[in-house]
């Protein structure tokens, strides 16, 4: 069950990763992991960072992908961007914070990205 449910949030994650390159940002990093927890998505376009958290869903019967991102989680975050920031400098940038929502379709995944989430 765990491997089924690593291979939806994978699959997401390449999705949304697709959606951001084919709207012309760059990934700068993908999975991006320090002891606080995990970043999904760093993508670049220009001047703006967006971090990006990515929720995917096999169904809707547990709710949507953007009701999982709570407060806390949004919180969270914010707080790793910043020592993504240490980490890794960004000049000139202005940060965007994302949520990506990865739903089955038809012939491929629905990617659906609220930018400016929070």
């Amino acid at each position: 069950m765990a491997d089924a449910r690593r291979g939806v949030g994978v699959a997401g994650e390449d999705a949304t990763a697709g959606w951001y390159t084919a709207n012309g940002y760059t990934i700068v990093a993908r999975n991006w992991r320090v002891r606080e927890g995990e970043i999904d998505l760093v993508a670049r376009r220009g001047s703006v960072v967006v971090f990006c958290e990515v929720k995917a869903r096999g169904s809707n019967r547990f709710g949507t992908p953007f009701e999982a991102v709570t407060r806390t989680k949004q919180l969270r975050l914010r707080r790793l961007a910043t020592l993504f920031l240490a980490a890794q400098p960004q000049r000139g940038c202005t940060v965007r914070f994302d949520v990506a929502g990865v739903t089955p379709g038809a012939y491929a995944a629905n990617v659906d990205v609220v930018e400016a989430a929070f």
